[in-house]
């Protein structure tokens, strides 16, 4: 190739650069006042209405403070992209990029808190702006996001029923499955009334999770073995209205089926306790916990207790003020 030809592919290859350098670099104005602008350039079509997302996002005040950041949560987001409802939702900047875009988003802080200035926190000021930088990693239609979603929940159940089998197994546990899934196996049959749904019960109890983890108890020597003791709290029964949702679903189920002074261990499902969310440090998403428990009273209700609506599930042991570990 000649020199004169060099030149020419040359200035071609600059100029081609420098108008895409320029469009990357384009700040849009949105509804709102919001600016947006990007940095980097990917591929592929625009995100559209109700496409699936995955991105990283960092959220910033106009002094530079960290408000939010998936990078330092240690994993992106997953949204569908739908009518934006306010400016802060992104739902629009959304629209303006492809796959591998990178994003500076400039939202005006009035524009967010338009009727409601005096909910405006003191870290954000009238005038300024929250700043986000936003980089899309994966576009899906909503189809192929569900199919995705339905393969990793199977995926997951199926790991979860593996180590939950494994538990029984290893601890020689003679377990009756019950309809919903949960498994229990009564190791002491105790000879007063059965609890009916709104009665009172008090119960003692060992949580672990299926891998051997013990994650809370009410006996304070079982805590003590485990590492777990915390200095002021009161080790002794947990009182709790039973089938009124105050528990997990395998606690409300499990209980119902014993008589008091029974002693009983429940395997209990991610579907039965804390789902696909976890709860905790200790209780991961999609895991199955095992519950030795002691049904200590019941105390019969004067009237019925109204069923709490389904998937109301809350801790299976009351909240307690944190409390520091004994060495």
């Amino acid at each position: 190739m000649s020199d004169k030809m060099k030149k020419i592919v040359y200035t071609l290859f600059i100029a081609a650069f420098a108008g895409n350098a320029a469009s990357a670099q384009e700040t849009k104005t949105l509804a709102g006042g919001v600016q947006c602008k990007i940095v980097a350039k990917g591929t592929g079509e625009k995100v559209k209405l109700n496409d699936v997302i995955t991105f990283n996002v960092t959220q910033r005040t106009d002094k530079d403070s960290l408000l939010f950041s998936t990078y330092a949560q240690g994993s992106p987001v997953k949204a569908q992209v739908q009518a934006s409802r306010n400016p802060s939702d992104l739902m629009e900047v959304f629209q303006l990029l492809s796959v591998q875009d990178s994003a500076v988003v400039k939202v005006p802080v009035d524009s967010v808190f338009k009727g409601h200035e005096t909910d405006i926190p003191a870290f954000l000021k009238k005038g300024g702006y929250i700043n986000y930088t936003v980089k899309i990693d994966k576009v899906q239609s909503l189809n192929d996001a569900i199919a995705e979603r339905n393969t990793a929940m199977a995926k997951y159940k199926a790991d979860e029923l593996a180590v939950g089998d494994a538990y029984i197994k290893d601890h020689k546990l003679a377990v009756t499955p019950t309809a919903s899934g949960l498994k229990y196996v009564v190791t002491k049959h105790g000879a007063g009334i059965k609890p009916l749904r709104g009665d009172s019960v008090y119960v003692n109890y060992v949580g672990r999770t299926a891998r051997g983890k013990v994650f809370d108890t009410s006996i304070q020597t079982e805590a003590k073995a485990a590492g777990i003791e915390m200095s002021g709290r009161p080790y002794e029964p947990i009182k709790f209205i039973v089938g009124a949702g105050n528990v997990i679903p395998g606690w409300d189920e499990g209980l119902l089926l014993l008589n008091q002074g029974s002693k009983a261990t429940f395997v209990i499902p991610s579907d039965l306790g804390y789902g696909e969310k976890g709860a905790g440090e200790d209780i991961k998403p999609f895991n199955t916990l095992v519950f030795d428990v002691e049904l200590v009273k019941v105390i019969r209700a004067k009237k019925a207790v109204a069923n709490t609506p389904k998937g109301a599930a809350k801790a299976p042991v009351r909240k307690r003020p944190a409390a520091k570990k004994k060495n």
